[in-house]
């Protein structure tokens, strides 16, 4: 296992004390889920939560490959973000419903249907089977086709699904009456944009969430240093890149790849806030596991819920 965490590590370019997060942290959690199979018998579908910026990705990538090499275990994986409408479909709700929902992330702005046909694909799979897996690219932001999709071969023991609003639930109607920033007083004055949202949460949403048979959730700080690391990393996107285009101009429809500014940054997280901030207050007592994430991205040990 030890070159399967080394080659990890240097793909994602982490600090070398991941290697003591591993041990520490996703350890007992792949120990946790391997003793909820054996109780099931059956696929584990298991849901993985966290802000932007909490590692939720790296966390699933490490518990996939751990599982699947080394545990006999093979896992299937994906993240809500690939399950984002198309920008044909997302423009096409802006326009029937409200402006805000072009830019993708809350609720409303994913294919819940397909996220739940690639799953029962997936559990109902015969060993030699291949069920594509949907793929999103976010440097043109749209679905990448079906053709492009990675491809899972036979059944999964288990399923991960990650995503900053997995297992998020609605809030009390009279909550969305109050603006929570600047982009819903001044570009959601009526509400028309949360109350959707909202109901997307109690419907679809709710309704997809139900079936997973356990949340894991990772726990920042606060919704302040949500939005410090999603600007540093733009700051270090822009770095890798060498800078790129300041204006959002399209080529055939999709947008160029593009730098945000601070100020970018920090209306891009204000689409988020509401969801996340509802999340961290309620999420906590109901999560089967939380971890916290300290500010410096560190992970801590892994409280699991007694049932």
């Amino acid at each position: 296992m030890k070159q399967t965490i080394d080659d990890l590590i240097a793909r994602e370019s982490l600090p070398e004390s991941y290697r003591e997060t591993v041990q520490v942290t996703l350890m007992p959690l792949v120990d946790a889920i391997l003793s909820r199979l054996e109780q099931e018998k059956r696929t584990l579908l298991v849901g993985i939560h966290g802000a932007q910026g909490t590692g939720k990705s790296t966390l699933t990538l490490f518990l996939r490959e751990i599982l699947g090499k080394h545990r006999d275990c093979p896992t299937a994986s994906f993240s809500l973000d690939d399950i984002y409408l198309t920008r044909a479909e997302r423009r096409r709700l802006a326009r029937e419903v409200h402006p805000l929902f072009m830019t993708r992330g809350v609720p409303g702005t994913h294919d819940i249907e397909l996220g739940q046909r690639v799953i029962r694909q997936l559990m109902q799979a015969g060993p030699e089977d291949l069920t594509p897996v949907p793929a999103f690219d976010k440097s043109v932001d749209d679905r990448l086709p079906e053709n492009q999709w990675p491809v899972f071969r036979g059944r999964p023991r288990v399923i991960l699904v990650e995503g900053w609003c997995m297992g998020a639930r609605p809030e009390h109607e009279s909550r969305l009456v109050t603006p929570v920033n600047r982009l819903e007083s001044e570009e959601d004055p009526e509400g028309i944009w949360r109350h959707y949202v909202n109901r997307c949460l109690a419907g679809s949403y709710h309704r997809f969430f139900d079936t997973f048979d356990s949340l894991i959730m990772l726990r920042a700080p606060s919704m302040d240093s949500v939005l410090e690391w999603r600007t540093l990393q733009e700051h270090k996107l822009a770095q890798s890149t060498g800078g790129a285009p300041k204006e959002c101009g399209e080529q055939k429809g999709a947008p160029r790849l593009r730098i945000m500014s601070d100020a970018e940054v920090a209306r891009f997280i204000m689409h988020y806030e509401r969801v996340t901030r509802a999340c961290l207050e309620e999420m906590p007592a109901r999560a089967d596991v939380v971890i916290d994430v300290a500010e410096d991205h560190s992970l801590g040990l892994p409280r699991f819920r007694s049932h």
